[in-house]
C-alpha cells in the first residue's frame, strides 16, 4: 500500500483531492439557501385551477395512492387526468372506478406509440392535449403529494415568475441500491449546479429539473414545443427545462421534500435499470462523462482512498501538511452528504458510504456510455428503449 501511495505521490494527490472535494462542498453550502421550499399562498389568493396529469403504464400498485393524495388537495380547483399507456395490469380499471366516484377524475386511453417517441413523452403530450385548466402539473404515479403541495407549487411558479417549475420530492428508499444511489440526486444537483447563476443566466445548459414533478403554464408549454420537443428523450428531468430555456422561457427548481415524496423503485435491479436508461442524456453523455468522472471520482472517491491508504501504513513518511490536507479533503468530501442528512432527512449510513456510492454510480455511467456507443438498447415496463 505504501508503495502505491508514496509520500511524494501523496504530496500532489492530497491537494488535488482537496480542490475537487471543495468544489461540491462550497457549492452545496451556497445552494442550500437558494434551494428553497415552495411558499404558502398569500391570504386571499384565488385557488389556482390545475390539471394534474399522470402518465401511467402498469401502475396498479401506485395509482390509487396517488389519486387519493391528489384528490385530498386543499386550496386548489383541480382535475386529475390519468393516461393509460397500454397497461397490462389493472391500472385502467382502478382509474375507471375512481372516476365513477369522483367527477374530477378522468381516464384517457393512450394512442399507440409512434416511431421515434419515448413512451412517457408521448403520454405527457397526449395528457397536455386533454387538459382543461391553465396550469399543467405533470406528476409520476409513484409520487405522493401532501394536501398543500399543489397550491404551494403554484405559489412558487407565480412568486418566481416562472414558465416551468420543477420540485424535487423526498426520495424514499427500501432496497440496497436506492439507499446507496438515490441520495446522489441532491448531491449532484446542489454540488455542481450554481442555482444563483442558473436563475440569472437563461442558457439551456443550466436548465435542471426532476421528471417526477413539473408545473407549467399552458401557453408556455406550447411555446416550448411541449413534450414533442423532447419526444425521443428518456430523461425529461434535464431535457424539458432545456427545451423551455431554448425557447427563451424561464425555469427553476424548488425543494419539494416537505410536500412530496416518491418511492421510485422497488428492487435494486430496477434502480440499476432505471438510472442507467437515461444516463446518457446526463452525466454519461459523450461531452460530460470524462469531466464528471474526474469531478466525482476525484472529489468523492480519491479523498477516502487516499486517507485509507495513508492510515494503513500509519502515514509513514508523509509530511504533516500532507496528512492534514488529506484529512481536510476527506472531511469536505463527506460534508455535502452530512448536510443532506440534516436538510433532507437522508440516511446517515448511506451518507457514510458516499465514496462507495459515487464509485458504483460512475460504473453505472460508464456502462451506459459503452452500451450507447455499441448501439445497445435497454428496456423499461416491457418496452425496448434506445439510449439517446
Amino acid at each position: 500500500m505504501n508503495a502505491l501511495v508514496s509520500p511524494a505521490t501523496a504530496a500532489w494527490l492530497a491537494p488535488t483531492a482537496l480542490g475537487l472535494a471543495a468544489l461540491p462542498a462550497l457549492q452545496t453550502i451556497a445552494n442550500l439557501r437558494a434551494f428553497a421550499r415552495a411558499p404558502r399562498p398569500a391570504p386571499g389568493t384565488p385557488p389556482p385551477r390545475v390539471s394534474v396529469l399522470v402518465p401511467a403504464r402498469d401502475e396498479e400498485r401506485a395509482i390509487g395512492g396517488l389519486a387519493a393524495a391528489v384528490l385530498a388537495s386543499r386550496d386548489v380547483e383541480l382535475e386529475l387526468v390519468v393516461l393509460d399507456d397500454d397497461s397490462r395490469d389493472r391500472t385502467a380499471d382502478i382509474v375507471t372506478e375512481l372516476a365513477a366516484r369522483d367527477g374530477r377524475v378522468r381516464l384517457v386511453k393512450g394512442a399507440p406509440l409512434p416511431e421515434g417517441w419515448c413512451g412517457k413523452q408521448h403520454a405527457c403530450h397526449q395528457l397536455a392535449a386533454a387538459a382543461t385548466h391553465e396550469l399543467l402539473l405533470f406528476v409520476d404515479a409513484d409520487v405522493r403529494l401532501e394536501p398543500d403541495a399543489i397550491a404551494r407549487a403554484a405559489a412558487f411558479l407565480d412568486a418566481s415568475r416562472l414558465d416551468l417549475a420543477s420540485g424535487f420530492p423526498r426520495q424514499e428508499t427500501g432496497c440496497l441500491l436506492d439507499w446507496l444511489l438515490l441520495p446522489l440526486i441532491h448531491f449532484i444537483l446542489l454540488g455542481y449546479l450554481p442555482l444563483a447563476v442558473a436563475r440569472r443566466d437563461g442558457r439551456p445548459g443550466l436548465g435542471a429539473g426532476c421528471g417526477q414533478l413539473f408545473l407549467t403554464r399552458r401557453g408556455a408549454y406550447h411555446r416550448a414545443g411541449g413534450h414533442a420537443a423532447i419526444r425521443a428523450s428518456l430523461h425529461d428531468g434535464i431535457k424539458l427545462p432545456r427545451a423551455y430555456r431554448a425557447a427563451g422561457l424561464v425555469t427553476d427548481v424548488f425543494d419539494a421534500g416537505d410536500v412530496a415524496r416518491c418511492r421510485m423503485y422497488a428492487t435494486s435491479a430496477e434502480v440499476w435499470r432505471g438510472l442507467g436508461k437515461n444516463a446518457t442524456e446526463g452525466i454519461a453523455a459523450p461531452r460530460t462523462i470524462l469531466l464528471f468522472t474526474l469531478l466525482l471520482g476525484g472529489g468523492a472517491v480519491l479523498p477516502a482512498a487516499l486517507l485509507a491508504a495513508g492510515a494503513a501504513v500509519g502515514f509513514a513518511g508523509w509530511p504533516t501538511w500532507t496528512v492534514a490536507t488529506a484529512v481536510a479533503a476527506a472531511a469536505l468530501a463527506w460534508l455535502p452528504r452530512i448536510l443532506g442528512v440534516a436538510r433532507f432527512g437522508q440516511s446517515l449510513s448511506s451518507a457514510l458510504a458516499h465514496p462507495v456510492a459515487v464509485a458504483v454510480f460512475l460504473v453505472l455511467q460508464w456502462r451506459a456510455f459503452v452500451r450507447r456507443a455499441l448501439g445497445g438498447t435497454t428496456s423499461w415496463r416491457g418496452r425496448s428503449l434506445r439510449p439517446q
